[in-house]
């Protein structure tokens, strides 16, 4: 069986909170370039994707902090959520095995 069907579990979240993760880095490098109300469908789609995340990392955020270090925070808080749900996935044992062992 495809180890990619077989770990589903592990591969989706994992890609997914990736996905996340390099997308708001891609609007953190991109933010220095253009205006925050930029009509680019790209610039649209990176906020699209990254703001409910920006939502939740402002709520727990001190008040005042500046909007780039609370992406920058998100980027980090999304790091550290892939490093928990791998260690989680090792604790229980469900990581996909290596070589086929």
């Amino acid at each position: 069986m495809n180890p990619l069907l077989q770990y589903w579990y592990f591969h989706l979240p994992n890609f997914l909170l990736a996905a996340v993760m390099y997308t708001a880095l891609g609007r953190l490098l991109l933010s220095n370039f253009v205006a925050p109300d930029w009509p680019n469908y790209i610039w649209r789609m990176f906020k699209r994707i990254t703001d409910p995340f920006i939502r939740i990392v402002k709520i727990v955020t001190p008040f005042g902090v500046p909007d780039v270090l609370i992406l920058i925070f998100t980027i980090l808080w999304l790091m550290v959520l892939r490093v928990v749900f791998f260690m989680v996935m090792s604790s229980f044992g469900l990581l996909p095995s290596i070589g086929g062992v």
